[in-house]
């Protein structure tokens, strides 16, 4: 019996690795039934991450929480946590909390609101974990809206922050319109982190301020007009001045500061699909397959710095296939057994997105067809 690991990260848009997995496995299965299919959907710390841990984790279990609005004007966000079983390191389990799904920028839609953006509901996600009484937290920070230092992360967690008025989470002084009013930070009541650590996972390694920093390389995205960024680069280094920590450290821009926030709260930040696949056992899956399957949405040149299907390739010592949404006329794809776009597959890159599971799954029973012969 073949044993063939499927590894994607998400192809963001369009399926998450979760699903993406789960179709390439459906493919493969039409040409070998008995295939021995691995499912470790991966993710680099954005978008999915909890999802790749349920999926590709025994025994994770997703817990609900609802979270406030990401911003005014939008609903409270019901979404969840994920945990993961009793380890010897963690023997009250390990949770993971996303950004992402607690107050990322896809619940905004087209109607970015970057000045009022909040990380405080993904703080809410993380203290309901607190109180489930976890060992161990494991937090991705990609996919951020907010470029609010993560004052909006300490505030629920605990943080005493002084901005001349009753209420520290008010929509008057939440994101980065707030960051202006706020006189003090006392970290003193902020909760405790769990026994077992907190591990934060981002592929950005960029500074808090400056060219390089949160809002100059990251703030565009998030809608802020170019006038804008030297405000409110000036407004984060501001509250920066405020910790006895050095917002020059990489990562502390990560997530509109977010990282640098969790950095203050004694958490450990690491590179994203490294630690993921550390953690969902992705080498010890691959260590007896005959492949290794993985992709994303677009692999291009700069898909060798720190993404999922680089980083598998590097770490398998079985042939590795690569399948993703399109791929560059630049991309170096020479550390890979086999390479399918599915944009080819399809005859077009908006037939892809319109049925991804089903490009996918084709993908899937074609790399089988090969392997098989």
């Amino acid at each position: 019996m073949m044993r063939v690991v499927f590894a994607p990260d998400s192809f963001k848009g369009s399926v998450s690795a979760a699903a993406a997995a789960r179709a390439l496995a459906a493919g493969w299965r039409q040409v070998d039934p008995d295939v021995d299919a691995v499912l470790r959907p991966m993710a680099d710390g954005g978008e999915g991450t909890a999802a790749a841990f349920l999926d590709a984790v025994p025994g994770a279990r997703r817990i609900p929480v609802v979270v406030p609005a990401p911003a005014p004007g939008l609903r409270p966000v019901s979404t969840s946590w994920v945990l993961l079983p009793p380890d010897p390191a963690a023997p009250g389990g390990t949770a993971v909390v996303d950004l992402a799904s607690t107050a990322g920028i896809e619940l905004f839609g087209r109607d970015l609101d970057p000045w009022s953006a909040s990380s405080f509901g993904f703080g809410v996600a993380i203290a309901a974990a607190l109180d489930h009484g976890v060992s161990r937290l494991v937090l991705g920070i990609g996919s951020s809206a907010s470029t609010d230092g993560g004052a909006g992360v300490l505030a629920a967690l605990g943080a005493r922050i002084d901005v001349g008025t009753a209420d520290a989470d008010s929509p008057g002084t939440r994101g980065a319109a707030g960051l202006g009013a706020i006189r003090a930070i006392d970290l003193t009541p902020v909760r405790a982190a769990p026994p077992g650590g907190v591990v934060v996972l981002t592929d950005v390694t960029h500074p808090l301020l400056g060219e390089r920093g949160a809002a100059h390389v990251f703030g565009p995205q998030k809608g802020f007009a170019p006038q804008d960024l030297p405000a409110v680069d000036d407004a984060l280094r501001r509250y920066a001045a405020l910790f006895d920590l050095d917002p020059r450290a990489p990562g502390a821009g990560a997530a509109g500061g977010v990282g640098f926030a969790l950095a203050a709260w004694g958490a450990e930040l690491v590179p994203g699909a490294a630690a993921v696949a550390d953690l969902i056992g992705v080498d010890a899956a691959a260590a007896s397959a005959a492949w290794v399957v993985t992709g994303e949405g677009s692999f291009d040149a700069q898909s060798a710095a720190g993404k999922v299907p680089a980083l598998i390739a590097a770490r398998s010592a079985s042939p590795v296939a690569l399948v993703a949404g399109r791929i560059t006329a630049d991309a170096d794809t020479s550390a890979f057994a086999a390479t399918l776009s599915l944009s080819a597959i399809a005859g077009s890159a908006e037939e892809a997105m319109r049925r991804p599971e089903h490009w996918l799954a084709e993908a899937g029973r074609r790399l089988a067809c090969a392997a098989v012969r």
